[in-house]
Formats: structure tokens, C-alpha cells, sequence
């Protein structure tokens, strides 16, 4: 980490990992500790709404879909302690539509998985209107129309009907697309 990423993070270094995936979250944890941060780790949404309750950390990695809930409920209750916190949401499987609505709650950014230390923390430090440097490995075209799908799906509140209608696409295809796992 270089001398003027260290000093953006400022005197405030907590961060509030939640994840559900131990193994990511203890490799994310250590890789965040290089970095200059000080980890919480937790692996449920009960576990998370504890610690920014009672510690209020200045950044957060949250991991949208967790076994007990909604990671949005994490950010909710930082947001509600800690307005100035940074927060990135981790988002996987066809989740993007609902990381838009985490950034409306009051996400900094969100993030694909799997995402590496690098790209968490270019988004933890980026400020004002600078965007992070594009990553590494950006998504194919086929995923991104896949993302795209799946966020008219669930703002169709999941009715396979209602989504082919707005895509213009045959319900059936529409069916066999959602059947299959999202491209890389």
C-alpha cells in the first residue's frame, strides 16, 4: 500500500467485514490488515447489525445475500449510526438490481464477486466524483446482458411473465435463460 493510500484512509481504520463464505471472509480480513485497516469480521446479518451498532466501524464490506437475511439490513444500521461511513456491497449470483437499491440506501459502491483486496479497497478510497481504475477482469458481454435480465426480473418482483413482456423477449426463452447459471 503506498504512503497516500495509507493516509486516505485517515485516524478511523475500523472495517466491518460480513460475509457468510468463512473462507472469503478470514482471506479478506487478513488481506484488509496488510492494507492498514482493523477487521470485524461477522457471518450473519445479526452478527453485523451488532457490531455497527455498538462499534460503528468508518468503512464496510457487506456481502448482499447472507444465510439469515439481506445485507442491506447491515447497511441500514451503519447508515443509521455512522452516516459518514464508506460501505461496499458484495453482490453475487444475478444480484445487481438489488445492489442499485443498496447504493440508494446509502452504499459508497458495489462490487461483483468474486472481487479481490485491490478492488475493495480502490472503492473504499475513491472519494468525490473519481471513479476506482476499471478492474482487472471486467465482465463478458454475455454476463452483462445476463446482470441485465436478472435486474428486470426482480424489479418484475420475479414474474417470468411481466419480464418477457418488457424485454420483448418469448416467455419460454425467457425461462430457459433463467434456468441456467449466469455466464462468466
Amino acid at each position: 500500500m503506498s504512503e497516500d493510500e495509507f493516509a486516505a484512509l485517515g485516524p478511523d481504520r475500523t472495517l466491518l467485514l460480513v460475509d457468510d463464505d468463512v473462507p472469503f471472509l478470514s482471506r479478506l480480513a487478513r488481506a484488509m490488515e496488510k492494507r492498514g485497516f482493523t477487521t470485524l469480521t461477522a457471518e450473519t446479518v445479526t452478527e453485523g447489525k451488532a457490531i455497527a451498532q455498538s462499534r460503528a466501524p468508518a468503512y464496510a464490506v457487506i456481502d448482499l445475500r447472507l444465510e439469515d437475511g439481506s445485507g442491506l439490513d447491515v447497511v441500514e444500521a451503519l447508515r443509521e449510526k455512522r452516516a459518514d461511513a464508506r460501505i461496499v456491497v458484495l453482490t453475487g449470483y444475478g444480484a445487481i438490481a438489488t445492489a442499485v437499491a443498496a447504493v440508494k440506501m446509502g452504499a459508497t459502491d458495489y462490487l461483483s464477486k468474486p472481487a479481490d483486496a485491490t478492488d475493495v479497497t480502490n472503492a473504499l478510497l475513491a472519494r468525490g466524483e473519481s471513479l476506482p481504475p476499471p478492474p482487472e477482469n471486467p465482465m463478458s458481454a454475455d454476463r452483462v446482458r445476463w446482470e441485465h435480465i436478472q435486474r428486470v426480473y426482480e424489479q418484475c418482483d420475479r414474474n417470468v411473465s411481466e419480464t418477457a413482456r418488457r424485454l420483448n423477449m418469448h416467455r419460454r426463452t425467457l425461462q430457459r435463460i433463467l434456468a441456467k447459471r449466469g455466464p462468466r
